[in-house]
């Protein structure tokens, strides 16, 4: 597998582009498309908020169909808790971007993402598409990853190749996503594209375990958004040889999109609102892996925890706390807590002033890694989340002025 360079953003029978249609309030990007030159396999992950935006609801109703040709996203309006005219605007978008693009709108999928119980400007829309229509190009992918983003400081972007079934294939992918972190399914998005030849069926299959190991496996502020979403186009324009199921070349464009996943993933943790710091929680020897996860996820959201992480305080109690409250089966008399490479716990006991001190010293980075040991099977989870700091409070005090 080859990482790319974004700048060399690619991939065969795509075309892209962002603009600003009048959807925000400033002059920045807001209104993306992207498109494929021909009919594509298609995916979908969803958040499992039980309050769906209107763009969920319809695109969660269209893939079932398993094909799929292009993608309308959005950001300064979530067009969510908008009743009967919410859907009917994401419906009209979507037959306002097939009559552009000339496909039939059930190809058509949108997503949104920006403030909650706004309806969409629908003359901005219909005219920000047609616009952005006129412009679509394959090197179009830093405009349209702009249009989608709404707190976040910088574009996220990653694209791999790799040889399978005989060609060069390309798996790329963009998203957005700052705040409200939690993912739960998969306001996060995620578009994913590939030239790859692959069934609609095995793509599904491959993205639910991409996303496990990837979106999944993060929290910034432990809230679910109402319009998460992960879609991916597989357009077969590399004319590789199909992969069979559990086949090496399965196999390999299973690894390609969970680099790509994984990447973008960090990506979203490291430009969490107000974060200083990436953090990385370890739970070895946890009894299954499901407990494993469970713990690592709790004392990740703990807002006790992140604080402590943004103070730089090797305050360990707040760790114990949260294992011992996250349902999991352990016992603190068994546990060891690790930051950095200083144990500061061993066997539930404080392993004494200069333990801390060395913490203290590991929590200065800008990437600090915590490792929890349960003592209790031999399943583990690694999640990634964030501190939690005074500017967190300023930028969702603010978000809508």
């Amino acid at each position: 597998m080859r990482i790319l360079d974004t700048k060399n953003f690619l991939i065969p029978g795509f075309k892209v582009w962002g603009i600003h249609s009048g959807i925000k309030k400033t002059d920045k990007k807001d209104l993306a498309i992207i498109f494929s030159d021909r009919e594509a396999a298609m995916a979908g992950v969803f958040t499992k908020n039980r309050v769906k935006a209107a763009c969920v609801q319809l695109d969660a109703a269209r893939i079932k169909s398993g094909t799929g040709q292009a993608i309308i996203a959005n950001s300064g309006c979530a067009n969510a808790c908008t009743g009967k005219r919410g859907l009917h605007d994401a419906r009209e978008t979507s037959e306002i971007a097939a009559r552009a693009l000339g496909i039939k709108p059930e190809a058509v999928y949108v997503a949104s993402t920006g403030v909650i119980g706004e309806f969409l400007p629908m003359p901005k829309m219909a005219n920000g598409i047609s616009t952005a229509v006129g412009l679509l190009s394959a090197s179009g992918w830093e405009p349209a990853v702009e249009a989608i983003m709404t707190t976040d400081l910088y574009p996220k972007l990653a694209i791999v190749q790799e040889e399978i079934g005989g060609k060069t294939v390309t798996v790329a992918g963009i998203a957005k996503g700052s705040g409200m972190i939690h993912p739960n399914m998969a306001t996060m998005l995620c578009f994913i594209v590939t030239d790859a030849a692959i069934s609609a069926p095995m793509l599904k299959k491959a993205l639910l375990v991409s996303t496990e190991r990837s979106f999944n496996n993060i929290t910034v502020d432990g809230d679910m958004s109402t319009n998460d979403m992960i879609l991916c186009m597989a357009n077969g324009a590399a004319g590789n040889k199909r992969p069979g199921a559990g086949s090496k070349d399965s196999k390999k464009f299973q690894a390609c999109l969970d680099a790509v996943t994984r990447s973008l993933a960090k990506l979203v943790v490291r430009d969490g609102e107000g974060a200083t710091k990436f953090v990385e929680i370890e739970v070895r020897n946890a009894k299954t892996p499901v407990e494993a996860k469970r713990a690592a996820m709790t004392v990740a959201k703990s807002s006790l925890v992140k604080t402590a992480i943004f103070g730089e305080d090797a305050n360990w109690g707040r760790i114990m706390a949260a294992l011992g409250y996250s349902g999991v089966e352990m016992d603190e008399s068994r546990t060891d807590i690790f930051i950095g490479k200083s144990k500061l716990v061993e066997k539930g006991l404080g392993q004494g002033k200069q333990a801390e001190r060395e913490a203290a010293l590991a929590l200065k980075q800008r990437e600090v890694h915590i490792a929890i040991d349960l003592h209790k099977g031999k399943a583990g989870s690694t999640v990634w989340t964030c501190d939690l700091s005074g500017e967190y409070v300023k930028i969702n005090a603010a978000y809508r002025s």
